[in-house]
């Protein structure tokens, strides 16, 4: 029976030593870290290009470059980040799985450095006013323009505000002097070479894509659709006007889940601008009332639902409005 007597000697001791040592849990990384990567910075400095991506944000900087928008650039590997990826994957005839593997880093390249600089101008700051809280309020604004420098430059980069934060720690948000130099994703559509031949709305997947004649993708961009099953139009639509920087009309009847809404019976006429209800861009289907445009609020894209029409990011919107044309075919599927 010595045998049970040195088990359980072992075993004691080994009690004793973890109550005298506990494990130490290593902590997850905080939100920081997770979303820019280390020694972003030092590779941005390198002149090692072309060459593959190394991390998320690389990633995402590499698809935005292709018109294949991850979303709102955070440097987190979210849905649409993955979505992105496997449209990537589709054009290079590899298996569309979404996960970043070695085949798909071996053609996804950066040709440029990650970032570039943006300096603040007087311009930026003089266009800058808070946004109304109510409908009536907005409507009586010179413009629905940007709040913050923070949000301006943001949407010019195409990127979520708390990474253009984390990029440029030093910056004080509530004070930014003209000059103030700031480091920002570098990211540009490809110029258009012609306009789309058609349209695709995938509603189950929540993505907008633009198709030439030959159907060579052109652009891939997320996309919130109505959040009521009988307000998504499935079939062929077709493009009746394209208007840039429009205003919107406010009409109390389609907003019953506003307090406010419901004690107006009057329209209101809210005026152009990046915070106005469709963005800086509305490109009109030929059913009444609907309609592909921007959106104040690009972080939310493809993540909260519409009332009845398309919403994109104002930056896609906008490149957008380059394909379009009047009468173009829009195939909504399933």
């Amino acid at each position: 029976m010595w045998w049970l007597v040195l088990a359980a000697l072992v075993l004691a001791t080994w009690f004793w030593w973890r109550h005298a040592h506990p494990r130490k849990i290593a902590r997850p990384p905080t939100a920081v870290q997770r979303q820019v990567p280390p020694l972003v910075l030092t590779r941005q400095s390198r002149g090692d290009f072309p060459r593959p991506v190394h991390d998320v944000l690389e990633t995402q900087i590499a698809l935005a470059r292709r018109a294949i928008s991850p979303g709102s650039i955070d440097s987190a590997l979210g849905s649409q980040t993955r979505a992105a990826v496997a449209v990537f994957q589709q054009t290079q005839n590899l298996p569309a799985t979404g996960v970043l593997d070695a085949d798909t880093r071996v053609r996804l390249t950066l040709d440029a450095p990650l970032l570039t600089t943006y300096t603040v101008t007087t311009n930026d700051l003089a266009r800058l006013q808070p946004l109304g809280k109510t409908w009536l309020a907005k409507s009586q604004q010179t413009a629905l323009d940007y709040e913050t420098e923070l949000e301006l430059v943001a949407e010019k980069s195409h990127a979520n505000p708390k990474l253009i934060q984390l990029l440029n720690p030093a910056v004080n948000w509530t004070s930014v002097a003209p000059g103030t130099v700031l480091q920002i994703p570098d990211v540009n559509y490809p110029p258009p070479a012609d306009k789309a031949a058609f349209l695709v709305i995938h509603l189950d997947g929540k993505y907008l894509e633009a198709f030439d004649l030959e159907t060579n993708l052109l652009a891939h961009f997320p996309c919130s659709i109505a959040a009521r099953v009988e307000k998504r139009p499935v079939g062929e639509l077709h493009v009746v006007v394209i208007a840039p920087d429009p205003n919107y009309t406010f009409d109390p009847e389609l907003f019953p889940e506003s307090p406010e809404a419901q004690q107006s019976n009057q329209k209101l006429i809210l005026p152009p601008g990046p915070n106005n209800p469709v963005g800086v861009v509305w490109i009109g289907l030929d059913k009444t009332g609907y309609g592909i445009h921007g959106t104040p609020a690009p972080e939310q894209i493809g993540r909260t639902e519409s009332h009845g029409c398309f919403r994109l990011a104002n930056w896609d919107a906008e490149y957008l409005m380059q394909l379009a044309w009047e009468g173009m075919p829009v195939l909504v599927e399933p």
